[in-house]
Formats: C-alpha cells, structure tokens, sequence
C-alpha cells in the first residue's frame, strides 16, 4: 500500500468516525428532548394534582352528640368565597317559632385543611337557649368526608368550653350524590 492509499483510507476512517460521532451526539439530543419533555409534564401532572383540592362547596348535615349524650343536629350550607350558613335541624329548636339560619364561614387551607364556624343557640329545656360559635377544624379524607375536630365556646357566662370530634360526608343534592353526617363526640 502506498503512502497516499493509506492517507485516503485514514481519511475514510476520520470521516466515517467524524459522523458517527455526529449521529451519536444528534442520538443523545433526541434521548435529553425526551427527558427534559417527559419531567416537564411529569412537573405540570403533579402541580395540577396537587392544586385541585375538594370542594367544600355544598351541603353537610351535622349530627351532634356531646357527653351527657345530648343530640343535636344542624346543617352547614357552604357557599363561595368563604361564606355559609348553619341551621339547627332539632325538633327542641322549632319549639316555639322555626329556626332560622346563622351566618357561617370556612376556610380551606394547605393539605387538604379545612375550618369552618358559626354562632348557634342550641335550646335549653322549654325556653332557655345556650348560645355560642362552633369552631370545626379537619381534613378532607375524601371528596364527601371531611374529620376532625370541634369546640363550641358559650357567648354568655363563664360556662366552659365543650370540645369533640367530627366527621363529616356530603348531604345529598349538596354537591354530590353521596348523603351526608356529621358526628361529634364530646371530648372531656
């Protein structure tokens, strides 16, 4: 072999080594295009997962049993902007005119979280009332549960506090299919 069929055969090999160089790198920029498109929409699945967190919008019945095994019932009306209202659904509260609505409000926080609260007046035998502001506080477990836990703090006197706990599912016609209670047991 001569000097110059040997030169032209390095060439051929620089040459042939030169562009499978270049397919390998133009290989590599197509599997990092892939990469980089496949975290971007894993990045924009989570945030949007993340981002859409229950409704608390709708209506919750809520059945309340505290330590002397005294029952009440009321329902939560839950509207936008944080607004709501509570209505005492016990037979005691119609007694001597129909219940009327009280305002509420919620707020949903990080997680999940949940608080919503509201004055009450719960009767007292034929015609005393004790009134006060329930104050829940949970977590959405699912879209039409919500637990946690409640305190109801009286507005007259130096009575104490009663505090419980709380779980909650949506009432039906409320935002979703499934009916819904809320009971509340009395912590001591």
């Amino acid at each position: 072999m001569t000097k110059l069929e040997g030169m032209t055969k390095d060439r051929e090999a620089v040459r042939w080594s030169f562009g499978l160089c270049r397919a390998v790198a133009a290989r590599k920029r197509i599997i990092s295009c892939r990469v980089i498109l496949m975290l971007i929409f894993q990045t924009c699945s989570i945030g949007l997962t993340q981002a859409q967190s229950p409704n608390v919008i709708g209506r919750w019945n809520v059945e309340i049993t505290f330590a002397n095994d005294n029952h009440r019932s009321l329902r939560f009306d839950a509207q936008g902007s944080g607004k709501g209202t509570f209505l005492l659904l016990d037979p005691k509260s119609s007694f001597w005119e129909p219940a009327k609505d009280s305002e509420a409000k919620w707020t949903q926080g990080d997680q999940n979280s949940i608080t919503f609260s509201g004055a009450v007046e719960f009767p007292i035998g034929n015609v005393g009332r004790d009134a006060g502001t329930l104050v829940f506080r949970g977590k959405f477990e699912t879209e039409s549960l919500i637990a946690g836990e409640v305190e109801f703090s009286p507005l007259v006197g130096d009575g104490p506090s009663k505090s419980g706990t709380f779980k909650a599912t949506r009432a039906a016609g409320g935002n979703s299919d499934q009916s819904s209670v809320i009971r509340i047991s009395r912590d001591r």
